[in-house]
């Protein structure tokens, strides 16, 4: 009981030393809001008010079809070009795509002849030029078959295919990067303070003192853990109420109090590596490098940006060993598809024995650490 009551105290002093730290409460107010929001907005993969023009030499009632077909919230109102004015209009970045009918399209198309209509696509803007041709020649080809079956007889097909999208029916990419942000802040943000936490107090000489006291390392240490867990914690909750429901309006198809007990779980892993790092870096500027060299591995293979299937089997293999790979398979599952306790309670007691693991790494190497600093 003392030593619960000593962590405690322990842990009141991080976080008020936290909540002091104007440049690591900066960045974690910023990662848990003004990050997510840009985040879920700028890296957008939906074709939104793409620009177009179109060259109608054909002048026919098609061609008309073809340029009315082009409608918001995908392509802006098509907006007729000269053909000489195309170059012009591109270098200039005025249309991102531009479809060229020319003359006697209808009529050639009518006889038989397979007339050639052009797109052509500003491919700087690479994201909206390769959706952006999918769906112009998705248009283009469904007003020419509707044009020219109107007064024939169209043979029926013999498949209905019906089409749904699961859990995310407008393939909305917002909802899934601003969920994937937080998941990814987590880790970050767990190894920074947890580290930063160690090495301000060596730095500042209070590691000395701390150690002159009736505390042992083992209760500084935890302390730190829990402490810079509950910030965190804290953090992850008003973001995903606050930034991703209401602001973002990204809905959330499962328990948000039983992804906070997994985040828990998971910050005894990033929490403990952030202290290893601590131990071996004597300073800031080297707990930064440390954590460049574990932080960006973890995010960048964990599936929040790449799908663990997209990767080598090798590396796909040896990614089953990291905690962060299990935290963003059972986030995705319970927030995206609502799994319960029943389906992630397996990721959950891997997370929990690999942080566990790792956290007595981190104290063992913390109090090796401070008895020889003693």
């Amino acid at each position: 009981m003392r030593s619960a009551s000593t962590i405690f105290w322990l842990s009141i002093k991080e976080v008020r030393s936290f909540l002091r730290d104007w440049v690591l409460l900066a960045l974690v107010i910023y990662s848990f809001s003004l990050a997510i929001i840009a985040q879920a907005q700028s890296s957008s993969q939906e074709l939104h008010n793409a620009s177009i023009g179109v060259v109608d030499d054909d002048r026919s009632e098609l061609s008309r079809r073809i340029l009315r077909a082009f409608l918001p919230p995908h392509f802006k109102t098509a907006q007729p070009v000269n053909e000489r004015d195309v170059g012009r209009l591109m270098d200039g970045g005025r249309f991102t795509f531009i479809v060229d009918i020319p003359p006697n399209f209808e009529r050639d198309l009518l006889a038989g002849r397979r007339p050639v209509l052009q797109v052509t696509a500003d491919a700087t803007a690479l994201m909206q030029a390769g959706i952006g041709l999918g769906y112009a020649q998705q248009i283009i080809a469904a007003e020419i078959a509707s044009f020219v079956g109107r007064d024939e007889a169209v043979p029926a097909s013999p498949v209905s295919l019906v089409v749904r999208v699961a859990f995310n029916p407008n393939v909305t990419t917002g909802w899934f990067t601003s969920i994937m942000g937080i998941i990814s802040n987590v880790t970050t943000l767990g190894i920074i303070l947890a580290g930063a936490a160690v090495v301000r107090e060596r730095e500042h000489g209070t590691m000395d003192h701390l150690l002159t006291m009736p505390i042992t390392p083992f209760e500084i240490a935890m302390a730190k853990v829990l402490g810079n867990a509950l910030v965190i914690l804290v953090a992850v909750g008003l973001s995903l109420w606050l930034i991703v429901q209401h602001l973002l309006g990204v809905p959330i198809a499962g328990s948000v109090p039983l992804f906070m007990v997994g985040v828990a779980l998971y910050l005894f892993f990033a929490t403990s590596v952030g202290i290893f790092l601590a131990t071996i870096a004597r300073t800031m500027p080297q707990l930064g490098l440390l954590f460049i060299l574990v932080a960006v591995p973890l995010n960048i293979l964990s599936g929040a940006n790449t799908p663990l299937e997209s990767m080598p089997l090798l590396l796909r293999t040896a990614m089953q060993a990291s905690p962060s790979t299990h935290f963003v398979s059972f986030g995705q599952a319970i927030l995206y598809r609502g799994a319960g306790l029943d389906v992630v309670w397996l990721q959950f007691l891997e997370v929990g024995l690999m942080g566990a693991l790792f956290l007595a790494i981190g104290l063992f190497r913390y109090r090796r650490v401070s008895s020889q600093g003693a």
